[in-house]
C-alpha cells in the first residue's frame, strides 16, 4: 500500500487521538520558538510585506496545529509597534497529506481567532487560514508566493519506502527488523540515506521556487546523535514484534517484509544535502538533546511531571507512538494485536527508563533564499 494512503496520525479526539497524545510534538516546537522568532523578525523587517503569507508543512490535526500562526501573529504585532506601522494581513496555509484530518483542524479556527483578538485586541487584522493537503515532496504553491515555510518533526517521514528494500521479497534485506537498526546490512543503510537525500533535495527545491526572494524557512526534524546514545522508538516497536512472531501472533513473513517509510538522519547528513542542493543559505543549525520523559508530559516552572509514577509515564509514552505509528501499523499487521502491541510498548518503556534516561536529539536549520 502507497505510504500516503497510510501515513497519518490517529484522528479525531479519542484516548488514542494524535490531538490528545502531541505533546512531544509541542514541546518540539517550544524548544526551537527563540530561532523561528529570530526567522520572523527578520524577514518582517526585511520585506514588510502587506500579506504574509506563512505555510505549516506537516502540520497534522491538534492543539498544536495553530502554533506556529500564533507564534507569527504575536512576533509581527510586537514589531509592528516597534516600527510604529500597522500590522499586516496574515494568510496561513496548512499542510499535510491527504489523510489528515482537517476536519478537526477547521473546526478550532473559530477558537483561535478569538484568542488572538483577545492577546492582541482591535490591531489584529484579517487572517485567512486554509488547508493545503498534499505531500511536500513535490511543488504545492505557485512560484514566489510564501514568504515563511515552517516544519517541524515531519522530515524524518520518507516519500516511499526504498525501493531496495522492497525488491528483494525472497531474501528480505532487513530481515527481522522493520527500520534502520545498528544490526542492519551495509545496504540497508546505503537504501535509507539515498532515499533521504533524494527527498530532501526535493524538498528544498520545491521550496525554492516558492519562497519569495529573501524568503526564509525553519526546519525542525529528529536525528540521531550517537554520542548521545539517543533512542529510536521504531527499534523498540520492532523488538516487540520479533518477539510475538515467536509466540505465533505475528507472521514472520509480515515482519521481515516490512519496512517503516522512516529515517533519522545525523546532523551532518543534513547540513551536507542542504549545501549539496544549493537553493538555501543556512542562517543558523543548532543540535538540542533532550529528556524522552520530558519530552512526552506536560510540563510546568516546577517540573510536577517528576512525580508522576513509572505506570503513568509509560502509559504517556505509549500512547504518544500510538498516535504517530497505529495508522501504519494496522495497514500491515492488522487492528487485533495493536492493543497489546501497545502495552507491551508500555512495559518495555517501563523498563527502559529504569536502566537510564532516554534521549532524543532534534536539529533546527534557519535558512534563507538569496532575494
Amino acid at each position: 500500500m502507497a505510504t500516503e494512503q497510510v501515513l497519518h496520525m490517529n484522528g479525531g479526539t479519542g484516548e488514542t487521538s494524535y490531538a490528545n497524545n502531541s505533546m512531544f510534538q509541542k514541546n518540539a516546537i517550544l524548544r526551537t520558538k527563540h530561532i523561528m522568532e529570530e526567522c520572523i523578525i527578520k524577514l518582517y523587517r526585511s520585506t514588510s510585506p502587506e500579506c504574509l503569507k506563512v505555510a505549516d508543512l506537516g502540520c497534522s490535526s491538534g492543539p498544536n496545529t495553530l502554533m506556529v500562526a500564533s507564534t507569527t501573529v504575536k512576533v509581527v504585532d510586537a514589531m509592528s509597534q516597534t516600527l510604529n506601522q500597522d500590522p499586516p494581513m496574515y494568510q496561513f496555509f496548512l499542510n499535510d497529506l491527504y489523510g489528515n484530518d482537517f476536519n478537526n483542524i477547521f473546526k478550532s479556527v473559530p477558537d483561535f481567532y478569538k484568542r488572538m483578538e483577545e492577546e492582541i485586541g482591535h490591531k489584529f487584522g484579517p487572517c485567512f487560514i486554509s488547508g493545503t493537503p498534499g505531500t511536500f515532496y513535490g511543488r504545492l504553491f505557485p512560484n514566489h508566493s510564501i514568504h515563511f515555510f515552517h516544519s517541524s518533526s515531519t522530515l524524518h517521514w520518507l516519500s516511499q519506502i526504498p525501493k531496495e528494500l522492497n525488491s528483494e521479497v525472497e531474501k528480505p534485506m532487513n530481515k527481522g527488523a522493520i527500520c534502520l537498526t545498528k544490526a542492519s546490512p551495509p545496504g540497508v543503510h546505503k537504501a535509507y540515506s539515498e532515499q533521504f537525500q533524494r527527498d530532501l533535495k526535493v524538498f528544498l527545491r520545491s521550496r525554492s521556487e516558492e519562497l519569495i526572494p529573501g524568503g526564509a524557512m525553519v526546519l525542525s526534524m529528529i536525528i540521531l546523535d550517537q554520542n548521545h546514545n539517543t533512542i529510536n522508538g521504531w527499534e523498540v516497536i520492532g523488538a516487540i514484534l520479533n518477539n510475538m512472531v515467536s509466540e505465533h501472533k505475528v507472521e514472520k513473513r509480515k515482519l521481515d517484509s516490512y519496512n517503516i517509510s522512516s529515517y533519522f538522519p545525523t546532523a551532518e547528513e543534513v547540513r551536507q544535502v542542504i549545501e549539496e542542493e544549493g537553493s538555501f543559505n543556512i542562517q543558523r543549525m543548532e543540535k538540542i538533546i533532550y529528556d524522552i520523559v520530558e519530552s512526552v508530559m506536560e510540563t510546568s516552572n516546577d517540573n510536577s511531571f517528576i512525580h508522576e509514577d513509572e505506570d503513568a509515564i509509560g502509559e504517556r509514552q505509549a500512547r504518544t507512538i500510538r498516535a504517530v505509528s497505529e495508522p501504519i501499523l494496522k495497514a500491515e499487521f492488522g487492528e487485533e494485536i495493536m492493543d497489546e502491541l501497545f502495552t507491551r510498548f508500555k512495559s518495555k518503556t517501563i523498563q527502559l527508563n529504569r536502566v537510564k534516561k532516554l534521549k532524543g536529539a532534534t536539529l533546527v536549520a534557519y535558512m534563507t533564499k538569496d532575494t
